[in-house]
């Protein structure tokens, strides 16, 4: 059969990612089209990441004139997990275009999984729940021997206008035996250049383990689920040289949702990479309480490791029990501490506006951010999913807003201790801050190494500027909510 693979992230609607100029292609995309090609059928790729919207697909639709049209959305996107309205709105817009040619509309995605009822409104042919490759290839294989597939398990579809659940699929235990995603779909000039031209550096994703059987009760794993399975460190290895040697990336974005979880894998990549000979740097997500064994930070710097990004989340343990994060704060300031110590980059994830969190919880989380200082931030307002122990502790109060337009959005959907504007402000603020205190260091540097101080440490002490007056105007407003939400 002749299949149209897309996806429907667009960078370019969501504002506050395109800014960062930080693309990724979209592996969980590639990934599936190299399973179905494996499988004899004829693959052509819509990739939207870079595109202006979705009827860019149109194009592609008229001159391929596909019989299966899959929008396939990369579960190892963060983003993708988010289920933002705006990608919903383009994703329809590409079913509709679909339909109009008559294509079968499959449908992959986070979203899809969790409102699979919009997704057949629109009139998508069938929506494939959990991990996906194993499941579109049994569909598409019986589509094009003209077989009943609605018993197929892992699909939605449906029936007299009702939706049919099948039984869910069983996962994949073998990872390697999936063939290599399909790059050579990719425009890979077109990632390379935005990469050099903001940042002097080519960055490319792969992900060596799928899932997380970590139970923080807001995270939602509709694709992967609540388990993990991973690579083996070979197979991964031979992935890397194949992409050094095809791409010539100078780093990887490594984007499980845990990197090396099972003993002794990440002793096992480190001595391949070296073994090999191979250069590059690369960040990874992890928790703080698997960084503390030595050994297991000394292997991550010697196979090359950037950055180390980690759910911290807050400050107040008891914000952080109620997540059912199982971490603590010390672990947090022991991790940090120790991965600093190794010259290793740390990122923090912070989340506001979680159930029964204080202005004393607000508070620890911005001590203990100034305190430890990571190199970089990502703050977020908590986000109720479907699925999670956190959306069925909220649902009641949800309002008709059940998800974010853009990431940028931030607006907390239920019952929260401060108001919408509160958290939207303290969001900035919080940033404004971190920013200053950054541009602190970069002075003190200045003052006590000044021959050390690159130009963007320098920046970052010019700009305190602008931060200090800033901070104290953003301070004044916060105040001024937070007065306005307890009155």
């Amino acid at each position: 059969m002749r299949v149209l693979f897309a996806h429907s992230y667009f960078y370019k609607l969501d504002p506050k990612q395109w800014r960062f100029k930080q693309p990724y292609p979209p592996l969980g995309t590639i990934q599936a089209a190299a399973v179905i090609r494996e499988g004899g059928h004829s693959i052509t790729l819509f990739d939207s990441n870079l595109q202006d919207g979705p009827s860019a697909i149109i194009p592609l639709l008229q001159s391929d004139n596909p019989d299966v049209v899959v929008i396939y959305d990369d579960g190892f996107n963060y983003l993708t997990k988010m289920c933002l309205t705006v990608m919903r709105e383009a994703a329809f817009v590409m079913v509709r275009e679909c339909k109009k040619r008559g294509c079968i509309v499959i449908v992959s995605s986070s979203d899809a999984a969790d409102r699979y009822e919009k997704y057949l409104e629109q009139g998508v042919d069938y929506v494939v729940k959990g991990e996906g490759e194993i499941t579109l290839k049994a569909l598409i294989d019986g589509l094009e021997k003209g077989e009943d597939v609605r018993s197929l398990s892992g699909i939605v579809h449906s029936n007299v206008g009702i939706a049919q659940v099948n039984t869910p699929r069983s996962v994949l235990r073998d990872l390697d035996t999936l063939p290599f995603p399909a790059w050579d779909l990719v425009d890979i000039t077109q990632y390379r250049s935005i990469w050099l031209k903001h940042h002097g550096y080519f960055s490319l994703n792969i992900a060596t383990t799928r899932g997380c059987p970590f139970k923080c009760n807001w995270c939602a794993k509709p694709i992967y689920g609540n388990r993990y399975t991973s690579r083996s460190p070979a197979h991964v290895v031979k992935e890397i040289e194949f992409l050094k040697r095809e791409f010539s990336p100078d780093h990887f974005w490594i984007s499980d949702d845990i990197f090396g979880l099972k003993p002794g894998w990440v002793a096992e990549f480190r001595a391949l990479v070296n073994s090999k000979g191979l250069k590059f740097r690369f960040k990874i997500q992890s928790r703080v309480d698997l960084l503390l064994e030595e050994e297991t930070l000394n292997d991550l710097v010697r196979a090359g490791v950037d950055t180390v990004w980690v759910g911290a989340e807050s400050g107040s343990q008891s914000i952080l029990d109620g997540m059912e994060k199982g971490t603590t704060v010390a672990e947090i300031y022991a991790a940090t501490k120790r991965m600093k110590e190794k010259k290793i980059k740390v990122g923090f994830f912070l989340q506001f506006g979680y159930p029964g969190e204080s202005r004393n919880d607000i508070d620890a989380t911005l001590k203990m951010l100034l305190e430890l200082m990571p190199d970089e931030v990502g703050i977020s307002i908590s986000y109720p999913l479907p699925g999670t122990g956190f959306y069925e502790k909220v649902k009641g109060q949800l309002r008709e807003k059940q998800n974010w337009t853009d990431s940028d959005d931030l607006m907390p959907m239920f019952q929260s201790t401060f108001s919408n504007i509160y958290y939207k402000e303290l969001h900035r603020y919080v940033h404004t801050v971190y920013q200053k205190h950054k541009g602190y260091r970069s002075l003190q540097k200045l003052f006590y190494h000044p021959l050390r101080l690159t130009l963007k440490e320098l920046k970052s002490g010019i700009a305190t500027l602008y931060y200090l007056p800033d901070s104290i105007v953003k301070r004044l407003r916060l105040k001024s909510f937070e007065f306005e939400s307890k009155n």
